[in-house]
């Protein structure tokens, strides 16, 4: 059994151009993944402007990335970040008609409602959430709704940046928020090395409904992340936890052509069950994504790409440069510019965007 599988596109920094977005739906929609949510921390009209209306270009942008993703039997979402807004009042209720009515000129099947990484240590936060998200629903015209809870993993981390949770949060969003609502969980850390069946089953009980997963890996967005390319097959995702989730987005690396890689293991990983094996996962993968020879030569050089980090490269760095700068292939070309410090994210692009 496969669970719904799905990018999400919610990682902080260079954002993918439309035509790689349009690609990798079309690559990956084949294989199995059967949504795809536009919410780029890049793009500030979801964020941080939220309340102003996008530019016209990107909203002709998005219908017909919209309408690519009906092309091929991919549902097309938007994550909008009502970000800091702390009183539902008559300005963020206009404001929010706006966005709806965008959103539905584009043609939108799911819409998430994010409300992380912002101040979540305020009193009352649960119940206002719910309000507004309840108040979004009725005014999507049918759209499946997503919330991203401000507390949206175990992780205390989240607690040091952005203030102590309100006790019991998580099980006040599970127990009043609709039922048909469904809620994103990254498991037990914001980037988490598993997702075990013990974990899906008690935040089951907490959610009061099956989480719907929000995997980092293998984004690589963070000021150290973005030192190495994440290109190793999926581990610690069992498939026993296939009918124990609503659906698996993964939030994909910086690198759309590369990471397509990763994507295909993920599905390797749930058909085979106990009988995948990482590495060979890694090896079809790459073979499919860059061709055989190509995927080869990235396979012998997956220790160093994932493993050491650009700043510890030394004399290897030369050596990339040999074996992938003559190599004409937009995967191999995404290596030669994360070699040059294209993908590298800051401490600042994470607090501005």
């Amino acid at each position: 059994m496969i669970p719904e599988l799905g990018i999400i596109e919610g990682f902080y920094g260079k954002p993918w151009t439309w035509e790689e977005r349009a690609e990798t739906v079309s690559f990956l929609a084949p294989h199995g993944y059967r949504f795809y949510l536009y919410a780029p921390k890049a793009d500030p009209y979801l964020r941080r402007k939220w309340a102003e209306p996008h530019p016209d270009e990107t909203a002709g942008q998005l219908a017909r990335l919209a309408e690519k993703c009906r092309d091929v039997g991919v549902r097309f979402g938007i994550g909008l970040s009502p970000y800091e807004l702390a009183a539902f009042d008559d300005a963020a209720r206009s404001a929010l008609l706006r966005k709806l009515a965008l959103f539905d000129a584009v043609g939108i099947d799911d819409l998430a409602i994010l409300f992380d990484d912002m101040r979540g240590d305020s009193p009352g936060l649960a119940e206002r959430q719910i309000e507004i998200v309840h108040w979004i629903r009725e005014r999507a015209g049918g759209a499946r709704i997503i919330v991203c809870p401000s507390y949206y993993s175990d992780d205390p981390v989240l607690d040091r940046v952005f203030g102590a949770r309100p006790p019991g949060y998580v099980e006040q969003l599970g127990a009043l928020l609709d039922p048909a609502i469904d809620i994103f969980w990254t498991g037990e850390e914001v980037i988490s090395r598993q997702f075990s069946p013990g974990h899906i089953a008690r935040v089951t009980r907490q959610l009061k409904r099956k989480p719907f997963l929000w995997d980092n890996y293998p984004v690589n967005d963070g000021q150290r992340m973005s030192q190495f390319l994440h290109l190793r097959g999926f581990t610690g995702r069992p498939a026993s936890i296939a009918g124990d989730v609503r659906a698996h987005g993964i939030n994909p690396m910086l690198q759309p052509v590369l990471g397509r890689i990763p994507a295909l293991t993920l599905v390797e990983s749930y058909r085979l069950g106990e009988a995948y094996q990482y590495g060979e996962a890694f090896q079809r993968a790459g073979a499919l994504v860059l061709g055989d020879s190509l995927g080869a030569r990235v396979y012998e050089d997956l220790l160093t790409l994932q493993d050491i980090g650009l700043d510890r490269l030394g004399d290897k760095e030369k050596r990339l440069r040999e074996r992938y700068s003559s190599v004409s292939h937009p995967g191999a070309r995404e290596i030669i510019a994360w070699l040059d410090g294209a993908y590298r994210i800051t401490d600042e692009i994470v607090q501005t965007q």
